[in-house]
């Protein structure tokens, strides 16, 4: 029950994190990079995949998300960590915590010469979970055990997302 409940609780997380793969095809005017191409000691910043497109798209779907789950709670009540009365504020901070997280690993993995689209465990795992729990802990904080449950899930299902588009030819690599 608590596994189901964590991972409810995170689900505007993981959409807003899966958001930018299929926007990519969408929105063309967003298309702008985040570090609009400048290097910070001879390396970029973030990289030409980290965009606008992507954090706008992330952000939506995790409100959306959110949402959702507010309209939900008359059903889903029992597997709900939090009460949603301030569903939009949750949604957001998640969404955009698990974006941000993304990004600031991108600039340290550009820093130390890790290739965009390269594998870096355990960070590409980890990284969205962290920035969602620390910016949604501006909204409502599950725990620290709760927390560590929720990163050690995230990886997983990582995995098993990844596993699931590698065998449908989306990711180019299973890590």
């Amino acid at each position: 029950m608590l596994i189901l409940q964590l991972l409810y609780f995170m689900l505007p997380a993981y959409f807003a994190n899966m958001a930018p793969v299929f926007a990519r095809q969408h929105l063309e005017w967003l298309n702008i990079p985040l570090d609009g191409g400048k290097k910070w000691r001879g390396k970029p910043i973030l990289g030409s995949h980290k965009t606008l497109r992507g954090v706008v798209s992330g952000v939506v779907v995790g409100v959306v998300v959110a949402a959702v789950q507010y309209l939900l709670l008359p059903i889903t009540g029992w597997l709900s960590l939090y009460s949603y009365e301030h569903w939009i504020l949750l949604g957001l901070a998640l969404s955009f915590g698990a974006l941000l997280g993304d990004i600031l690993k991108s600039f340290f993995k550009r820093q130390i010469g890790v290739k965009s689209g390269k594998a870096w465990v355990p960070f590409d795992q980890i990284d969205y979970a962290v920035g969602a729990l620390a910016i949604g802990a501006l909204v409502y904080f599950p725990g620290w055990l709760n927390a560590l449950y929720i990163v050690l899930l995230s990886v997983t299902l990582h995995f098993i997302v990844n596993a699931i588009g590698f065998a449908l030819g989306i990711r180019k690599q299973i890590l």
